[in-house]
């Protein structure tokens, strides 16, 4: 009886995170369709976001190989994971001896690894401790999947994505097209304040979010936002500031317990499955993430992407923005740059 129950809210869930999932049953029939056979590892599998992203992504049917890496716990949450009845086939890898083994034949990687922020922390406090760990991390990937898409979430995103790059750039391996900061979560968030303010229902608004994924460096095209919303000013000011924050608030929330995780994993499995819908030839696919770039003076930055077959098809730019909006875009450069150097120069004096 409970599985009955379950399957239709797997549905649900998928139909959620893409267009491309509404036509899909949960447990497809051709189950050797080439196309559902997305070989995918988690690494920090075990940590606030790895398990329910984890869990995301076992339940999807664009995924038949899932293995997770990390330094403890690992074994634990893939049997776990190993019960449910998809076809997915979990396994889990412990320590570093372990990782290549965890890497091989991974189409793609997504990496939420490391420590969480505690009240009172910025995103960058935690950059000496993610710094070392995404640094090590992309190097395995480098060496053992040169081929995979590459998804961070580990903050401060505007830090690893530079670090991952020149990583790969020092292994020769590097290939802008398939590195990917993942973002989603500001956009998610920005999807559902604007739908609580309208009346709207979240699933049905779209709001694409530019520039990086920290404080002032989120910025929240509301105007470009689909269906057309508009606001008065101060309440404009006032959506704004809570999407750039909103990071702090499940923070200050959790007291001390943790940041978000839930809702990352929910955005972290929504950008997976958009990339390996696109992989699989799916057309006009569009997500935001922090790539490299030359759309500013920023050698990376957030905009909409189109994604296809080998990543990163087209930059589709920032669009048409308003004078609110390109002030933002104008005080958020600075930060951002110093960000970008900062991750690059970590790994020039890297031992």
């Amino acid at each position: 009886m409970l599985s009955a129950l379950a399957r239709p809210a797997g549905a649900a869930l998928r139909r959620s995170f893409s267009t491309s999932a509404q036509e899909m049953p949960v447990f497809p029939l051709k189950y050797h369709n080439q196309k559902n056979n997305a070989k995918v590892a988690v690494l920090g599998a075990s940590g606030g976001i790895g398990q329910p992203l984890s869990l995301l992504l076992k339940n999807s049917p664009l995924v038949s190989r899932l293995t997770l890496y990390d330094i403890a716990h690992t074994p634990g949450v893939a049997a776990d994971l190993s019960h449910i009845e998809t076809r997915a086939k979990v396994k889990g890898y412990l320590g570093p001896d372990q990782l290549p083994d965890c890497l091989k034949g991974c189409d793609v990687v997504v990496i939420p690894a490391g420590v969480p922020r505690k009240p009172g922390m910025t995103r960058d406090d935690l950059f000496n401790t993610n710094a070392t760990i995404v640094a090590t991390l992309a190097a395995a990937c480098a060496q053992h999947c040169p081929e995979a898409m590459i998804c961070i979430i580990s903050n401060p995103v505007n830090s690893t994505i530079p670090i991952t790059a020149e990583v790969f750039k020092k292994h020769g391996v590097y290939d802008p097209n398939k590195i990917f900061g993942v973002t989603t979560l500001d956009i998610v968030r920005a999807n559902t304040f604007v739908a609580e303010l309208k009346g709207l229902d979240p699933a049905r608004v779209s709001v694409p979010v530019i520039g990086g994924h920290a404080g002032k460096t989120i910025i929240p095209l509301i105007s470009q936002c689909t269906p057309k919303v508009d606001f008065p000013q101060d309440q404009l000011t006032a959506l704004t500031g809570r999407i750039q924050e909103a990071g702090t608030e499940v923070v200050k929330a959790k007291a001390g317990a943790g940041s978000a995780t839930l809702s990352m994993a929910y955005a972290g499995a929504r950008f997976v499955f958009s990339l390996v819908d696109a992989m699989n030839g799916k057309e006009g696919v569009v997500e935001c993430s922090f790539v490299k770039s030359q759309e500013t003076e920023c050698t990376y930055f957030s905009t909409p992407l189109l994604l296809g077959k080998k990543g990163l098809e087209k930059n589709l730019g920032i669009g048409k923005v308003s004078s609110f909006e390109e002030k933002m875009i104008a005080e958020a450069i600075p930060e951002l740059k110093a960000s970008i150097k900062k991750g690059e120069d970590f790994v020039k004096n890297m031992k």
